[in-house]
């Protein structure tokens, strides 16, 4: 079976906002159409990608805001991140994880960022091995995104 992963609904409160977010940051506007008046989509593609996200009116029920743990994989996460911040997103500045173990969890509501409970560490990945570098930002809506470093993806990737 050859399964891809082909769009993701974002939940957001302002699809024109989240739209120029998105075309900002270099996604690459798919489709915007109104099929009703309670019924609008979005699809825009990240640079790159074969998965793309979707909004708009009568798409989900979820919160806005309430997508976290978005990865991006990128080649060279300082230049991603540099590209990123030329186009106007807050991004964080770049950092690695200190137990190994990088995952997203939840405190009263906040999204945290833990690494084997002990922490981000500021900059890349002392060997810029793939899977260890990372840097975050959010939309206007607080959807969570994370860029991650691979320079090796496993084949049929």
């Amino acid at each position: 079976m050859d399964l891809k992963l082909e769009a993701i609904v974002l939940p957001v409160s302002d699809i024109d906002r989240a739209k120029a977010f998105y075309e900002a940051a270099g996604f690459r506007l798919d489709l915007d159409k109104a099929v009703e008046q309670d019924f609008r989509v979005v699809h825009l593609t990240p640079p790159g990608s074969e998965c793309s996200i979707m909004f708009g009116i009568g798409m989900t029920p979820a919160a806005p805001g309430s997508a976290q743990g978005l990865y991006l994989v990128v080649f060279d996460i300082e230049e991603a991140r540099a590209e990123l911040v030329g186009r106007g997103i807050e991004v964080s500045e770049v950092f690695h994880d200190a137990g190994g173990i990088f995952y997203h969890g939840h405190d009263a509501g906040e999204v945290v960022h833990r690494a084997g409970g002990q922490g981000r560490i500021a900059g890349p990945h002392p060997t810029r091995g793939d899977y260890g570098s990372y840097a975050t930002f959010r939309d206007p809506d607080g959807n969570g995104w994370v860029l991650q470093e691979v320079k090796n993806r496993a084949p049929g990737r």
